[in-house]
């Protein structure tokens, strides 16, 4: 770890930027975070996981979240798999603290 990284759980803080580990579970009944397992974020996604409908659900869910646009959340890793990585602009990270995950 560099001295410009600090990590908080499932939670990073690199530069600028926090990166954010999540489980996607694609194909729920509604769209909402679930809560923290196994030193990831889950969150329920009410997309099906096919031609990229649950990563678009998921970042559009967690722009709403934050109150920033869908194009400053990002998908670092896990394009194709239900463990992912989101990015998002430090100056979010507090109202992403202040957000209930359960």
């Amino acid at each position: 770890m560099n001295k410009k990284e600090t990590t908080t759980g499932f939670m990073r803080l690199k530069d600028s930027e926090v990166e954010v580990d999540v489980k996607a579970v694609p194909g729920s009944s509604k769209t909402c975070f679930a809560g923290i397992k196994d030193g990831r974020l889950r969150v329920k996604i009410a997309a099906a996981p096919e031609d990229g409908k649950a990563n678009a659900e998921l970042i559009a869910f967690t722009a709403a979240a934050l109150g920033c646009a869908k194009r400053e959340v990002r998908l670092l890793r896990g394009e194709k798999s239900r463990l992912k990585t989101l990015v998002f602009p430090l100056a979010y990270r507090e109202t992403f603290d202040k957000i209930p995950k359960e």
